[in-house]
């Protein structure tokens, strides 16, 4: 039958949308298995969210490189290898094709960057007689913004955009964009994006779900995971530190402090929510180009059981960062699809598993967070 749901990338020839798009393309072409794909869990996969192979993936992107030149040089980094780059070129062509060059700040005024991103959405949904489009921010993140009253409440924003203003920062515009356009919107990175109040009001009023953000992928996951397991013991964490070391695009984004702020502070987020106090210990990102796509955590725990007696864990995580987004971006774009098809609108707490600031309410412990999604996908999945 052909794909029938778009996955419209914001940054697609970044390198988590490439990996994802040579993950998909290589999975629906049988050159690789599924691994790392929650939506097919079996717990997940009840849900029925349409098939890696159903996605058709096109996007937005301010580069010139080619999709086929993203993955060579990603192939060069050994994210994975330069055969299966070959053996999916003229695929990888295709999609290329499928890109449109993105909007910047400062490029005109927003409200006719807005309608060109909504064409281009427009198009791609025409021109493939797609059922429905998902958005997926990977894009570079961005600073934090102090709020306004036009990014507070959407009928202020939509009177300062016909005015002519440029209130949006450039996730936000993407996602304002998009949900005029009909399409859920995912937020991959710790940016503004739907967050803001104007645009969670403006999801509500188009009946559209959203998810974010921030992906979780590395040392937060395992902080999620680990730091349950001192609450449930009851051993007292007196401080929790951590050191990232980080190459490539992102590393090179967060190595500017401010925009490292906003995914600092994501990152930090968890902690206290789980262990039910303050902890102490200072959280770094360090920017180390000779790392390439790869990303390095070490982190010192130090806790105290009965009678006060200190105790510590350290911890080294080292993992290519791309790698571990490429399958939760296609999951989120599958599963945000399901949530459009089963008439869910606003924030989608349940798919808080898969992020550091998770929207819509929950915990940010893994397990809980892991039994709200299959709770979800088993509700949803009843509804034809």
């Amino acid at each position: 039958m052909g794909a029938r749901t778009g996955l419209w990338f914001i940054g697609a020839r970044g390198s988590v949308a490439t990996t994802a798009t040579v993950g998909a393309l290589a999975v629906t072409a049988g050159l690789a298995q599924r691994v790392g794909c929650v939506a097919d869990h079996p717990e997940v996969a009840v849900a029925r969210p349409p098939g890696i192979e159903d996605l058709l993936i096109g996007g937005h992107d301010v580069v010139a490189d080619s999709l086929p030149k993203r993955a060579e040089a990603l192939a060069g980094g050994g994210v994975f290898g330069i055969d299966l780059v070959r053996a999916l070129h003229d695929a990888l062509s295709q999609a290329d094709g499928r890109i449109r060059h993105g909007v910047t700040v400062g490029e005109g005024n927003q409200r006719d960057a807005i309608e060109q991103v909504s064409r281009d959405l427009a198009g791609f949904r025409a021109a493939h007689a797609l059922d429905q489009v998902v958005v997926v921010d990977v894009s570079t993140t961005e600073p934090p913004i102090e709020l306004t009253p036009a990014l507070s409440d959407v009928d202020e924003l939509d009177r300062a955009l016909a005015a002519g203003e440029s209130p949006l920062p450039l996730s936000s515009l993407y996602a304002y964009a998009a949900l005029r356009s009909g399409c859920p919107f995912v937020a991959f990175t710790p940016s503004p994006g739907p967050r803001l109040p104007a645009l969670a009001q403006l999801a509500e009023r188009m009946g559209l779900p959203w998810a974010g953000s921030d992906g979780k992928t590395g040392e937060t996951l395992i902080k999620s995971a680990l730091a349950p397991m001192f609450a449930t013991r009851a051993l007292r964490v007196r401080s929790w530190s951590s050191h990232n070391l980080l190459g490539g695009g992102d590393g090179r984004a967060l190595a500017d402090p401010v925009t490292a702020a906003s995914k600092t502070q994501s990152k930090g987020l968890g902690l206290e929510s789980i262990l039910g106090h303050p902890v102490d210990g200072p959280l770094h990102i360090d920017y180390v180009p000779d790392l390439g796509e790869w990303k390095t955590a070490w982190d010192m725990v130090s806790f105290e059981g009965l009678l006060g007696t200190r105790m510590s864990m350290q911890f080294t995580w080292q993992g290519c960062d791309s790698a571990l987004a490429a399958p939760l971006v296609l999951d989120l774009a599958r599963l945000a699809a399901r949530a459009q098809q089963a008439g869910e609108a606003g924030p989608l707490g349940a798919l808080g598993f898969f992020f550091k600031d998770p929207a819509g309410g929950g915990g940010h412990d893994l397990g809980g967070q892991w039994r709200a999604l299959t709770d979800w996908c088993a509700r949803i999945g009843g509804d034809r």
